[in-house]
């Protein structure tokens, strides 16, 4: 399975259940028959940013670290307002070119512009292109992948 549906599932399983370890999630998985390793579990806990709390039994569980008011508000502009006008983007080294449908790239820059990211400098749209200029080479590299997980 790909990692955005076992995601997914791990996302229900932690709700669903209490899971202390990563061999109990492994388990969980297994019985729903997706195979994984410790290393890509690894990784999914991180990317889903998934913390351990103390459950209602005293034990720790697995849940989801909520994310800042701005970063939901972000990912929730990327969602609606960039997924149907990008038809694509890619970092060259601090800057992200995106291409989108012609006359929609202005609309998608003001939406960016709102969403209040970090490390942003500015943008620039055309009829069909934006250019996003980041601090930092990582900063764009970063907010790509960001835009691959949502987009």
């Amino acid at each position: 399975m790909m990692k955005p549906g076992r995601q997914t599932v791990i996302i229900d399983i932690i709700s669903e259940k209490n899971i202390e370890t990563q061999q109990q999630l492994i388990d969980e998985l297994a019985a729903r028959g997706i195979r994984s390793t410790q290393a890509t579990l690894s990784r999914d806990i991180r990317d889903l940013k998934l913390i351990k709390e103390p459950s209602p039994d005293g034990r720790s569980r697995y849940v989801r670290k909520e994310e800042p008011e701005e970063e939901k508000k972000a990912d929730d502009i990327m969602r609606v307002i960039l997924k149907p006008s990008v038809k694509s983007y890619e970092a060259a080294q601090n800057i992200i070119v995106i291409k989108t449908f012609p006359g929609l790239a202005s609309a998608a820059c003001a939406a960016i512009d709102s969403m209040e990211i970090h490390g942003l400098v500015g943008t620039i749209a055309g009829d069909d292109t934006i250019f996003i200029a980041m601090k930092t080479s990582q900063l764009a590299d970063e907010m790509v992948e960001k835009m691959h997980e949502i987009l």
